[in-house]
């Protein structure tokens, strides 16, 4: 792209002037980082040509990702890091007065996803594009994220997320490939000559779905991928009709608004009936404009619809997109005429499934009327898969009706989406192998049972090219000065680093780069939010989703802990300690909202308080997000895993933390065991339950927290602290809700049982903190052996035993 630094400021300034009519010192930074955004979109606009001519030269079959969230953070430092012209970039930039990471600052952070999921989606579609497979998202353009968040007292605010108001450098508006997608309204059906059923719609609703699309670079621009984003408009009948829409609605501008409302939010308020509404609005809104979207594409390559599958495997990420299954046969049967058996063959051939989660409440489930009602035709088909299913439970064993109700995809009023998606689907996969041995063994016994040809694990991973070489590039640069540069092609080469774990000078030089992390993290957060932290304590971080099961009150309630020891004896020997929080919690949650409210709160009581702010502070990150999240993980040193056993699915803050020669202070959960199996015993600290245990637990009913709180007056002290007057609750009803949870409610969550062993997990990682040399030695181990969780791995999985695709040679190349 540049040759040299001399040719990019050249070229840069001149583009500069040219874009702005501004010359470099009049330019803003908002000015500068547009500028160089727009030079590194020609140039992938090129790249994107060549990559889709050598897809189509190729025939190769290509796989679309289908998930309602693609979390991919700011743009311009990855492609450039991918493109090669990183380095060069950057020294360029310095030399005319610029910095690179104060213009990334005015890049929003696309509002496309929120947690975990949203994130492995970004990181699959990197993987996809360096592996140069032919790999491609789909996905929903929301106008607003999940909300912008902000503290008041202590308490989580929702403000609107407008990351699209300067609009967004790196989408292509694609108006040609705008598709219609139908709701509500009636079916009729008809036979024609031949006695073929026939099916048409009558008094549908029709929105306009149009393409956005985003590319997506390889490393050393080995493939250019896309993200297609939808947005919902109004459709082109629809703006003939105006005048009609004004009669009926009594305004266009009102009916306009409701049809836009479907990419409007990404997690639109499902705590009333028409919120959820319009996210199920939102779930066929994606697969029927992405599967339209696909299937035009096929009929250009005029082949016969036997070879669908052999050229487009579709992915569903968890149970969001599970209506594929159901509207590809719809498009197959009555729009292109194909019988049923023949489109339900290709569609389960072309069909696979991701399950993320293990808990029975995030297993999806529709009323039936309201499927019925907004997507009619669909119900019917989902209603005949069903029939036919239940049939040939029947015929494989008559009478046995128990097996019948467990497996049926319709049962007592509810569509069971995950029970869709394993029907519909030739794979089905868990995210880490104690995830999918719980699926096999226990979820989704009985569909394993039915089906154990279609169950395997592909345990997640993360994008080290963002996580590592972006995120980190002090680290990057001395893996590459110890052993080589292959590594960032094949991340496994960073177990080469083992051999360096007795070598002092390297340690020394390893703990001095996460010593200036935690130097340039220390000095954002006292610019961010005002508290001045100490770099030379340990940084404990707790960044993810909010949820009960993710276990951030536990951690809460052990800093309760360690105040009352420090008030109870102020001398007492306790190594620094500050404590870092990143979530959101979603805006109904609201146990999980009087959670973000406590640590707050005992951030405010430990950080004033002349016994303790030397000691322990508290931090509670605002508005986390991925860029956020670069800041604070190249600065972790101990990375809290520590939700209930058998509920992670997976994790993947653990693999990103891990890489950064973080020290994962987890159960044994998701991928906290493989990290386990990875780094052995002396670098994990583990504790709790397992989830054999746990599972035991909820079977038998016997746990019972008001033992735990009886016979054990420390875990009685935290827990009364949340309900009777104390420096946290100063006598008010603020925390009784969490009191309930842990008491009243039983704990559902097993943390007052955990408790004592999280706290003995505590003071090992305390005392072993002190002996630096160790502590040094142990953060190796975890980034020697992290190269095995690189996503680049996991998407090879996928390719080799699920989607079949292999790498097509670009047409350079």
């Amino acid at each position: 792209m540049f040759s040299s630094k001399k040719e990019f400021k050249e070229v840069f300034v001149k583009n500069l002037e040219s874009e702005t009519g501004k010359t470099k010192d009049q330019a803003t930074e908002q000015d500068a980082y547009r500028a160089l955004s727009h030079l590194v979109r020609e140039r992938l606009l090129q790249k994107w040509k060549e990559t889709e001519q050598a897809y189509q030269t190729s025939g190769k079959k290509q796989v679309y990702y289908f998930s309602m969230e693609f979390l991919m953070g700011r743009l311009l430092g990855n492609n450039l890091l991918n493109m090669g012209v990183l380095n060069v970039v950057e020294e360029g930039l310095v030399d005319l007065g610029l910095t690179l990471p104060i213009l990334e600052e005015s890049e929003a952070d696309a509002g496309l996803g929120n947690g975990g999921l949203g994130r492995l989606a970004a990181c699959f579609l990197d993987s996809l594009a360096s592996l140069g497979l032919a790999g491609h998202g789909v996905g929903l353009r929301y106008r607003n994220g999940m909300f912008t968040q902000r503290f008041v007292n202590g308490q989580q605010v929702e403000l609107p997320d407008h990351w699209l108001q300067d609009g967004y450098m790196w989408e292509v508006r694609r108006d040609e490939a705008a598709v219609e997608v139908q709701f509500g309204g009636e079916i009729e059906s008809y036979e024609d000559k031949d006695g073929d059923l026939h099916f048409t719609y009558k008094n549908s609703q029709s929105i306009r779905a149009v393409p956005y699309d985003l590319p997506v670079v390889g490393y050393e621009e080995k493939s250019v991928n896309t993200l297609r984003l939808w947005s919902a408009e109004p459709s082109e009948e629809d703006l003939l009709n105006k005048a009609q829409i004004e009669q009926a609605h009594g305004n266009f501008i009102g009916h306009q608004r409701d049809l836009e409302e479907i990419t409007s939010f990404l997690y639109p308020d499902d705590s009333h009936e028409e919120g959820k509404k319009l996210r199920l609005k939102q779930e066929y809104f994606l697969v029927s404009a992405g599967l339209q979207s696909i299937i035009a594409q096929f009929e250009e390559l005029d082949l016969p619809w036997t070879d669908f599958s052999e050229r487009v495997a579709l992915h569903i990420n968890d149970t969001h997109p599970a209506l594929i299954v159901p509207e590809l046969m719809r498009i197959l049967m009555d729009v292109k005429g194909l019988g049923w058996e023949e489109a339900w063959s290709i569609t389960q051939s072309s069909v696979s499934y991701t399950n993320h989660t293990t808990l029975s409440e995030a297993l999806e489930t529709w009323p039936v009327d309201v499927i019925r009602t907004l997507v009619p035709r669909i119900f019917m088909i989902i209603e005949e898969i069903n029939e036919r299913f239940c049939q040939s439970l029947w015929e494989q064993d008559p009478g046995d009706f128990d097996r019948i109700a467990q497996l049926a995809i319709i049962a007592d009023g509810t569509v069971k989406m995950a029970h869709l998606s394993i029907v519909g689907s030739n794979s089905v996969n868990g995210v880490a192998r104690l995830h999918t041995d719980i699926l096999k063994k226990r979820e989704m016994k009985a569909f394993y049972e039915a089906f154990p040809e279609r169950f395997n694990n592909k345990t997640n991973g993360i994008t080290h090219r963002r996580w590592l070489l972006h995120a980190n590039p002090s680290l990057s640069e001395l893996i590459t000065n110890t052993v080589g540069e292959e590594w960032k092609r094949q991340p496994n080469r960073m177990k080469e680093l083992l051999a360096y774990r007795e070598d002092g000078a390297f340690l020394d030089e390893l703990h001095q780069i996460k010593q200036q992390n935690k130097v340039n993290l220390a000095q954002w957060i006292e610019k961010d939010q005002g508290t001045a932290v100490n770099p030379d304590s340990i940084f404990d971080v707790h960044i993810k989703r909010l949820h009960g099961y993710k276990r951030q009150l536990l951690n809460a309630l052990h800093i309760m802990h360690l105040y009352n020891e420090l008030k109870a004896n102020p001398s007492k020997e306790i190594t620094p300690r500050t404590f870092i929080f990143g979530a959101k919690a979603a805006p109904g949650y609201y146990f999980a909202k009087k959670v973000i409210k406590l640590i707050n709160t005992i951030a405010e009581v430990v950080n004033h308080d002349p016994d303790t702010k030397d000691t322990i502070k508290v931090v509670f990150m605002e508005d986390y997000s991925v860029s956020l999240a670069e800041k604070i993980i190249p600065a972790t040193n101990v990375s809290e895993q520590i939700s209930t056993a058998s509920k992670e699915a997976s994790g993947t803050g653990n693999m990103k933390l891990m890489m950064n020669g973080a020290l994962t202070l987890g159960t044994m959960d998701g991928a906290n065991v493989e990290i386990h199996e990875s780094v052995g015993n002396d670098a994990i600290y583990t504790f709790g339950l397992s989830s054999e245990e746990v599972l035991s637990y909820y079977q038998t009913g016997i746990y019972d927290a008001m033992e735990m709180y009886n016979h054990d007056k420390r875990i009685r002290r935290v827990v009364d602290q949340l309900y009777h007057y104390s420096p946290f609750s100063k006598g008010d009803t603020t925390f009784h809700e969490l009191y309930h949870a842990l008491i009243t409610h039983n704990d559902e969550y097993f943390l007052l049982k955990d408790f004592n062993s999280y706290v003995a997990a505590q003071e090992e990682i305390s005392h072993d903190y002190l002996n630096q040399r160790k502590w040094n030695e142990m953060s190796l181990l975890n980034i020697a052996h992290s190269g095995a969780f690189s996503s680049d791995y996991t998407i090879q999985n996928y390719a080799d035993d699920i989607w079949k695709i292999s790498e097509a040679k670009m047409l350079n190349g």
